[in-house]
């Protein structure tokens, strides 16, 4: 068994599409998640008080069967029936009461728990800084906010309440036992340590399977969701054969571990059988002989064999419970990696809020490089945007145009040099206000699956339908609205997969208009449309721009040549800087640039 779970773990770091979460003791996972049963403790009481009763009342169903095997079988008189059918049906009313709100009770406490721990780890994920982003696969981030999360429940509540319950069930069966025969229960009890160790060894087994069956489901989701999510590429490039085959090596992966898991639970319940009947088959022998000697009625023998059967099923469920235990904390072994993950841009206390900005925004001195990475993103650039102006930002591709906007949006902080907001250094102001004073048409058309009007609103959630209405009349989608069925409350599919490439851009520029946030980026938003599209946004475009501090990132842009003033960047240097006529005089990068068509459109 050791042998098949050595081979399955022995995964190459270069083949695992989704890295095994550290391994962590159960008490120290229990130590993290408690704080999420706050607000719901106050019902763990009554889940108290059933797990005291319900063992309690079905002690007193087995008692009552001795008593009609020794007052009414044995001496064949049926007058006690009067009263034992009552207080039997009596017991199995209360019985079934208390099991029906122990389940509701137990559930509605769980799922408050759930909720709790998912909105958290959800929150906590989206607070998060983007190069968080661009270096995990978002189907295990996926796999873990749903799965693994409804896992950690049943290691701190459901587990524990199982638990308790057994213990008291143990509690009061052997206290019963003690009291018909303390010798046979001396002898029931020799088998315990043997039940203790089978699950010790079983569950370290059933832990490292777990492991890797979590992580693999994990593996799943990312394969998944990265061929899904570019089903077009893979299609257009015939790729289907080489995704299937990613996606079958992780799918056999997972049922491999799930094989390996339940073939040693198949070894693990023959085990403890042997165990249970061995203890049973001692019992009944002894307790045969002491019937024969007078020493015991055959009521109490009977009752007696019943009670060993109930202990032995608490004594099996905490056994088999610590395996699902274990199995649970590979789950949450998953999520406290997840929780332990620290944004590496954060607000500093006490930062400054500025409300609206003017706009004036400077780069001064930056050097970035991004994480693990070798060499420098950006090397000493430093430009100045006055408020109102338009900078252009061009290079080939590679040269740190796109790293300015993460800078500028706070995505990433500046190893050295500072970025300016209006004189302020953005690491000393409030993160939101920093966001709030910037709008962005980004290279990518971000498009949610809603309707158009969510779209537009999508940057000023308190917009009206006239604000949303305005804003696109003014990047000219109002037209092509109207043409659609449902007018503003059409659904534009996943990814806008129903619109054209120019019409997701002109809603990605009616959500920048309803923003009105005084600095705006364009981040290569003409990338992707043909040049007759590309000429269509560009009136849109130029009336976003209007009175507000407008950096354009581009290598293939009209509005290139408009700007106030433009920065050439070249492997994370500024090369050079000036407008648009005198930097073709100079014949150097810009000029090189124009002369190759880096963009036809720029002539």
């Amino acid at each position: 068994m050791m042998h098949v779970l050595r081979r399955l773990l022995s995964v190459e770091a270069s083949d695992a599409v989704v890295a095994a979460a550290p391994a962590m003791a159960p008490r120290e996972v229990f130590r993290r998640f408690w704080p999420y049963t706050r607000g719901g403790r106050r019902w763990l009481v009554p889940v108290l008080l059933f797990s005291l009763v319900g063992p309690s009342v079905q002690a007193s169903e087995i008692w009552l069967f001795k008593t009609v095997v020794d007052t009414v079988l044995v001496p064949r008189a049926l007058g006690p029936l009067l009263w034992i059918a009552p207080v039997y049906l009596g017991l199995i009313v209360l019985s079934g009461v208390l099991r029906f709100a122990d389940d509701v009770t137990s559930t509605w406490v769980g799922e408050r728990f759930l909720l709790s721990l998912r909105a958290d780890v959800f929150r906590h994920v989206q607070g998060l800084s983007l190069g968080f982003f661009e270096r995990r696969r978002l189907g295990d981030l996926l796999s873990r906010i749903t799965g693994d999360v409804d896992a950690v429940e049943t290691f701190l509540l459901s587990g524990v309440a199982n638990a308790l319950y057994y213990v008291v069930c143990l509690g009061v069966y052997l206290g019963m036992l003690v009291y018909l025969r303390w010798d046979l229960t001396l002898l029931a009890l020799a088998i315990v340590p043997l039940f203790w160790a089978a699950a010790r060894h079983f569950s370290r087994l059933i832990k490292a399977a777990s492991r890797e069956r979590r992580r693999r489901s994990g593996s799943i989701s990312a394969v998944a969701e990265e061929a899904l999510g570019n089903v077009a590429l893979v299609q257009a490039y015939n790729r289907q054969g080489w995704e299937e085959h990613r996606f079958e090596r992780e799918n056999v992966g997972k049922f491999r571990a799930a094989m390996a898991s339940t073939r040693i639970r198949a070894v693990y319940s023959p085990v403890v059988e042997v165990i249970e009947v061995t203890g049973g088959l001692a019992v009944m022998g002894l307790g045969t002989w002491k019937l024969a000697q007078g020493q015991l009625t055959l009521g109490g023998l009977l009752v007696f064999l019943a009670l060993i059967g109930k202990l032995y099923s608490p004594v099996r469920g905490l056994a088999r419970l610590g395996n699902t235990f274990y199995a649970a904390s590979a789950s949450a072994e998953r999520i406290i990696e997840l929780l332990d993950q620290q944004p590496q841009v954060v607000e500093v206390p006490g930062a400054r809020r500025i409300g609206r900005a003017r706009g004036d925004v400077e780069f001064d001195g930056i050097w970035f490089r991004y994480p693990d990475a070798s060499s420098w993103a950006l090397s000493d650039v430093s430009f100045h945007v006055a408020s109102g102006e338009t900078l252009a930002l061009v290079g080939a591709s590679g040269a740190g145009k796109s790293t300015v906007a993460k800078l500028q949006l706070r995505f990433y902080d500046p190893d050295r040099g500072a970025v300016l907001l209006d004189g302020a250094d953005l690491r000393d102001l409030s993160l939101s206000e920093v966001r709030e004073n910037v709008a962005v048409v980004l290279q990518e058309t971000l498009v949610f699956h809603g309707t158009v009007r969510e779209n537009i609103a999508y940057g000023r959630p308190d917009a009206t339908d006239a604000d949303v209405v305005a804003a696109a009349r003014a990047a000219d989608a109002h037209e092509f609205i109207e043409r659609l069925p449902e007018g503003y409350d059409t659904l534009v599919g996943q990814r806008g997969r129903t619109l054209s490439g120019g019409q997701c851009q002109r809603l990605a520029i009616a959500r920048a208009m309803i923003r009105d946030a005084p600095v705006l980026l364009l981040d290569e938003p003409t990338t992707g449309l043909d040049v007759g599209s590309g000429r269509r946004i560009m009136d849109p475009l130029r009336r976003l721009m209007a009175g507000r501090t407008t950096v354009v990132i581009s290598h293939n842009l009209l509005t290139v040549r408009d700007a106030t003033r433009i920065v050439v960047l070249d492997h994370g240097r500024v090369v050079e800087h000036g407008a648009h006529d005198d930097l073709l005089g100079r014949d150097g990068a810009y000029a090189r640039l124009h002369r190759l068509g880096a963009g036809a459109v720029l002539s």
